[in-house]
């Protein structure tokens, strides 16, 4: 067996998801991808000149981010839709930041040489497979020793009570919950346990509030309609799609306070260190 990681039936289905949002993946109700990417940032110098990957880079935030940030480095962001990708040079162009490239690439699949970059960052991709220990390791592969590797995933707690609602109505309607591989390394030390295990070293997980108020109801379902879980509501009837939204929207209004509806939303960034190569003893 090689180093690559094959969940073929689960890859494409989340192909599929991720090409049909890719439009409104960078709506305001998502705008917490955006304020992650910017403190992600914060763990490089400005100074550095760097060669980083950026892995399920999706519409390039981190990427496009870390680029505008580091003027001197080059980033090279990989995702697997093109869609999403499409997005993302569209953005970089816009913004006119020309020291990124896009490759359409699996991050299961990353066809680097070893110890090609400096660094790599994932920005809420690394529990989209069953393995994530073996993921961060086919990352830090490619990354030379004595570089950092930082991802960022969701704190415990995100999303509710929005997502508990919306998760109990949809099983109403036959739609098996899904997994939530997220809540696997959804703490401090679920992370730090994640890194340790792929064999990094100077690890430090950093957990941060990035919360906001939506307006009201249809704010919460853009963030279902444009993320993860629109391959949920996709396989609803669209007699049943509309009576679905229906009832799941008055349970959410029911949660709007003078301020919005509160989306709790928490971020873990983790950080380590790949390491040096032993000295070769006389």
């Amino acid at each position: 067996m090689n180093d690559d990681i094959t969940e073929q039936k689960p890859a494409a289905s989340i192909r599929e998801t991720f090409e049909t949002v890719a439009a409104g993946y960078d709506n305001r109700s998502l705008r917490f991808f955006q304020d992650s990417a910017r403190g992600m940032a914060a763990y490089f110098s400005s100074r550095e000149s760097i060669h980083l990957l950026d892995v399920a880079t999706g519409t390039g935030n981190a990427a496009i981010t870390l680029a505008s940030n580091l003027p001197q480095a080059k980033i090279t962001g990989v995702d697997f839709s093109p869609a999403m990708l499409a997005r993302a040079r569209a953005k970089a162009a816009a913004e006119r930041v020309g020291n990124v490239e896009f490759l359409e690439m699996d991050m299961q699949a990353l066809e680097f040489p070893d110890a090609y970059f400096d660094a790599a960052v994932c920005a809420f991709g690394i529990f989209f497979v069953e393995e994530m220990e073996r993921q961060l390791k086919h990352i830090a592969d490619k990354v030379k020793p004595g570089g950092r590797i930082l991802i960022s995933c969701f704190y415990e707690g995100s999303f509710s009570p929005c997502v508990d609602l919306f998760l109990d109505r949809i099983e109403l309607y036959g739609i098996e919950r899904p997994p939530l591989r997220w809540k696997r390394i959804a703490t401090e030390e679920g992370c730090t346990a994640l890194f340790r295990e792929a064999g990094l070293t100077e690890i430090r997980a950093d957990r941060k509030d990035f919360g906001y108020y939506l307006e009201n109801a249809d704010g919460w379902w853009e963030v279902i309609w444009n993320g993860g879980f629109r391959g949920l509501v996709d396989r609803l009837p669209t007699d049943d799609l509309h009576k679905f939204r229906h009832e799941h929207m008055e349970e959410i209004e029911r949660l709007r306070t003078k301020d919005g509806i509160r989306l709790n939303l928490e971020v873990l960034h983790t950080v380590g260190v790949k390491l040096r190569a032993a000295a070769n003893l006389p």
